[in-house]
């Protein structure tokens, strides 16, 4: 297991966008991850009480640091419809400086705007 400010990514499919959308915005606004991204579109197939089953979904990509997975797994488990939500948290090898750190800092709740000093402009592209 990595370190606990280490950045994970946390996959997770919705029954649409609608409900991806207030589960990323629910998580964002108690800082428990930096960003969500929301793709619309996925086709599930899945063995359910039984049977094949297809839904259509919305898969989002979330980032958030290590030491806040327990808390994520809880909050989101809470703020999703399904019984058994697909929820897995994946190791992130390397990545951007700038990137990294600046989901720590919006995990960490010490920024107040997300831009960058003195630009106006965010501080980085998500």
């Amino acid at each position: 297991m990595s370190d606990d400010g280490a950045v994970v990514t946390v996959l997770m499919t919705a029954p649409g966008m609608e409900v991806a959308e207030a589960v990323v915005r629910g998580l964002l606004d108690e800082r428990l991850v930096a960003c969500g991204n929301v793709l619309p579109g996925a086709v599930s197939l899945y063995r359910w009480e039984g049977e094949v089953r297809r839904d259509e979904e919305a898969v989002v990509v979330l980032k958030t640091l290590r030491r806040l997975v327990p808390r994520v797994l809880e909050r989101a488990g809470t703020l999703h419809p399904y019984e058994v939500p697909e929820i897995l948290v994946q190791e992130v090898a390397d990545g951007a400086p700038a990137y990294l750190a600046w989901v720590g800092t919006e995990c960490e709740g010490r920024s107040g705007d997300g831009e960058a000093p003195g630009s106006g402009r965010p501080a980085v592209k998500r």
